[in-house]
């Protein structure tokens, strides 16, 4: 199964990047992640590495690679992190988001795990197929019907090593399709993308590098404070599959030549 990947990891305005990405990947299986350290903590940075690293050693020491498996190996990420919290007196409260994407190439189906507003999105034909809901405060309002209630996004109500301590949320297996397309990404990148927008550059490009590039220049035009995190994922050939872009695709992302 052809599999193309491209990832970013930028710092904004913040004084310290606190965002970690990470892929690990072979002829049977893969995984893409990212972590953002939750602010406000001391030790954000140090819970993002420690779970990024935790769950990569874990994927490439399992002699399974099931839903089962890869829920065992983030309860063991957690673990790690609360250990780490009593270690350490001044990182007692630190933790981290988790969004990851986990692709069994040998039987072509995928599923993704997360907690806290870090997202996962799934494109298929070119359009939103699903995308993960935050464990925030904000979607919670949201759902229940108010917008625009002013609630700051990043409260959040689950992260790893959060007290009360919840389980991530897993989604359903999906089989894989030819042009499916996947963005694994921090709050800072997709808070400052509509999905409309995240769409029209999946339709203008031929390579994965490129649609996560074109989405980026498009952050960076705009008011940017937060670290920017992102992966990007393809499979198959998605620009087959989706639409050919529009002059007013175009000019939403190229700059103007005056």
């Amino acid at each position: 199964m052809k599999m193309m990947f491209a990832s970013r990891c930028q710092q904004g305005m913040r004084d310290e990047n606190q965002d970690r990405t990470g892929a690990e990947l072979d002829d049977r299986k893969a995984c893409f992640l990212v972590c953002d350290g939750v602010a406000g903590l001391p030790g954000g940075d140090i819970a993002a590495q420690l779970v990024r690293d935790t769950l990569l050693t874990q994927l490439q020491h399992s002699a399974t690679f099931t839903p089962e498996s890869t829920r065992a190996a983030i309860e063991h990420c957690q673990q790690v992190l609360i250990e780490a919290q009593g270690n350490n007196p001044n990182f007692s409260r630190m933790s981290t988001t988790l969004a990851a994407l986990f692709i069994d190439r040998e039987k072509q189906r995928a599923w993704w795990a997360h907690a806290g507003d870090s997202r996962v999105y799934h494109f298929r034909h070119g359009v939103l197929n699903q995308v993960t809901r935050d464990h925030s405060l904000a979607q919670q309002l949201r759902e229940a019907g108010y917008e625009n209630t002013g609630i700051n996004s990043n409260l959040l109500y689950n992260a790893l090593g959060v007290e009360p301590a919840r389980p991530a949320t897993f989604s359903e297996v999906i089989t894989l399709a030819d042009g499916d397309a996947f963005l694994v990404c921090s709050d800072g990148f997709w808070l400052n993308l509509t999905t409309h927008e995240m769409e029209l550059a999946l339709r203008m490009v031929n390579a994965c590098e490129e649609w996560l590039t074109l989405m980026e220049q498009a952050v960076n035009r705009s008011v940017k404070s937060d670290n920017l995190s992102a992966l990007a994922v393809w499979i198959g050939e998605p620009q087959e599959a989706t639409l050919l872009y529009s002059q007013a695709d175009a000019a939403r992302f190229l700059p103007s030549r005056y």
